[in-house]
């Protein structure tokens, strides 16, 4: 008799990769469940029965209670049970239930983060039974190649419970905070007035809309200053060059016409010529939220669409998990048979031939680092037919780790001072000296030379124009989804998976709108009202609080009832404060509206 294994995975796809990667002969047998598939595969003597959920089975809902707030008495039950919209969930349940007899193993082979370590424990202990957990292993994995997922199943190890307890946290302190500040604000705006609109703001929702609101209040407020630029040109060997004075902005246009006058007819000189090397390092491969923000500048793609082509892309195991905050690839990783095998594609040979004859190949190492995964990198697996935008964001991946492996690139930057009549106007340029790494960062690396004439210290110029123009400090720029992802993960609010996420959720409630991302009245309202009556609920440093805690969770330092016990605390006094001021609150809520 074969021992029998139940092998959970997060998503059909990665059953079916993980089922051939793990079958000894690489043809597992495909059986159904209903509509469900799932895979039997042979291994070292054991049975593995490899079926799939579809992300989280388990949700959280009230114990008792109807519409109203506050709420704390929390369970886990099936998603079919808690949504109508979920009830697709439920085959998938029952399928791995109706598997699990006479099952010697059982193990978790979902994505190695809090959501994929909560999805599996839950559909193990809340539907195979507390008794099962002690029968239950963790397969961690970061890409899905053969070679590694084959590595993961010999290795696996006990359940990640810190991890596990870092997930379970988190949902239910978002669920508390979600459910009760959302029914607050919407049944305090309809006791003000008619409304079937639902009102919602998060523990991280409130912190993000906070920015944009106050992003927006410093450019409407914001009052345009006037200053005054000089330029000028010259002619060298009949080529025109345009030459900067000395000081960017004057502030009175009184001393820009001054300057006019003395240089207009004169003939500059030049005084001295300076020049330098610079060396700008290869960059470090990406992690979830510098392809994010390189994916918007080159391919202007929001950044969930990018973290839904990047997910697609591990999927088909051509890149590594791309939910990871580190831009840092670990020694273990074989960095020279990754470059092999992109050289098998003809549109990386000719980079790879000359990156594979170095006889150090090691990419340069960022400063972010992540416990659990290392930057985002392609396997080296060539791929098949891809969408156009999902052949962009792996090109993207790839050229980036080609990147880091280059040399610098090395610039020189030259200044010619130029002297015309006690004032001094500059010529400035530079050119690529060695291109280093940007040769194969293309297409997504642009680098114009402006090179200098040949030029001697003395030599006379003539001044053939000069103007001056009046210009205006300008406000500063609004948040596009990208730029907000990037204030979120500098201020240390989200996570990796969730914080586009948020910014979706945001347009759909009609807080933000536009590419160029604005705050509208409803948004303003709700910014407002807690502010005035439940500040620390926008207050960033609640939400880096909470998250450094599940940090020390995740780590086996803090505390899981702790946190609940302080998040429950938090809120029942924001929520006491909602129930006092009701009125006034649903009247700043309905401002505008």
């Amino acid at each position: 008799m074969f021992k029998r294994a139940l092998v959970i995975t997060e998503k059909p796809s990665s059953a079916r990769r993980l089922a051939s990667a793990l079958d000894e002969n690489g043809k597992p047998n495909r059986g159904r469940h209903g509509k469900v598939s799932f895979y039997i595969s042979y291994r070292d003597g054991m049975e593995l029965v490899v079926v799939s959920a579809v992300g989280h089975l388990y949700t959280i809902v009230q114990k008792k209670g109807g519409w109203t707030y506050p709420i704390y008495d929390i369970k886990w039950v099936p998603s079919h049970k808690a949504d109508k919209r979920s009830s697709y969930t439920k085959q998938y349940l029952k399928t791995i239930i109706d598997l699990s007899n006479d099952i010697d193993e059982y193990v978790s082979a979902c994505d190695y983060d809090q959501e994929g370590s909560l999805i599996a424990f839950n559909i193990i202990k809340h539907g195979l039974g507390e008794a099962a957990l002690g029968k239950s292993k963790r397969m961690l994995f970061n890409t899905l190649t053969k070679h590694e997922l084959v590595k993961s199943w010999e290795n696996r190890q006990t359940l990640d419970y810190p991890v596990i307890a870092a997930g379970k946290v988190r949902h239910e302190a978002d669920w508390l905070y979600g459910i009760n500040l959302s029914r607050a604000l919407t049944i305090t705006a309809k006791k003000r007035i008619n409304t079937k609109k639902t009102l919602s703001v998060g523990r991280v929702q409130g912190p993000t809309l906070r920015f944009v609101y106050d992003l927006e209040s410093r450019i409407n407020s914001f009052v345009p200053i006037p200053y005054w630029k000089v330029s000028a040109e010259t002619i060298i060997d009949e080529i025109t060059y345009p030459l900067e004075y000395e000081k960017p902005r004057l502030e009175r246009e009184v001393h820009a016409k001054t300057v006019a006058e003395e240089c207009r007819g004169k003939d500059g000189v030049i005084t001295a010529i300076e020049g330098k090397e610079a060396k700008i390092q290869p960059p470090a491969p990406f992690n979830l939220g510098d392809l994010q923000q390189e994916a918007y500048r080159v391919f202007n793609y929001n950044p969930s669409v990018t973290l839904k082509i990047a997910e697609k892309l591990y999927l088909s195991a051509l890149i590594s998990y791309p939910r990871t905050s580190s831009q840092r690839i670990s020694p273990t990783i074989d960095v020279r048979e990754i470059l092999v095998k992109l050289g098998e594609n003809i549109r990386y040979e000719r980079d790879v031939t000359t990156l594979a004859a170095k006889k150090r190949v090691k990419p340069r190492q960022g400063k972010k680092d992540d416990p659990a995964h290392p930057a985002i990198h392609p396997t080296g697996n060539k791929p098949g037919l891809l969408k156009p935008e999902e052949l962009n964001v792996y090109d993207l991946v790839v050229r980036r780790f080609l990147a880091s492996l280059g040399k610098p690139l090395i610039r020189s930057k030259s200044t010619v001072d130029i002297g015309v009549n006690g004032h001094t106007f500059y010529i400035k340029g530079d050119h690529t000296i060695d291109p280093g790494w940007t040769l194969f960062y293309q297409p997504y690396f642009k680098s114009k030379d402006t090179p200098l004439p040949e030029v001697i210290v003395g030599m006379v110029l003539p001044i053939t124009k000069l103007s001056t123009r009046r210009q205006y400090s300008k406000p500063p720029a609004r948040f596009t989804a990208s730029s907000l992802v990037r204030k979120m993960e500098d201020e240390g609010i989200g996570t990796k998976a969730t914080r586009s996420n948020i910014i979706d959720t945001l347009r759909r409630r009609g807080y933000i709108r536009g590419q160029k991302v604005t705050i509208t009245g409803l948004g303003s309202n709700v910014i407002e009202a807690l502010a005035e009556y439940s500040p620390d609920i926008i207050d960033v440093n609640l939400t880096k609080t909470l998250e450094t805690e599940l940090d020390r969770i995740e780590s086996g330092t803090g505390s899981a009832e702790e946190v609940i016990k302080t998040t429950i605390s938090t809120l029942d006094a924001v929520l006491k404060r909602f129930k006092e001021k009701e009125v006034e609150i649903g009247a700043s809520l309905t401002r505008r509206t």
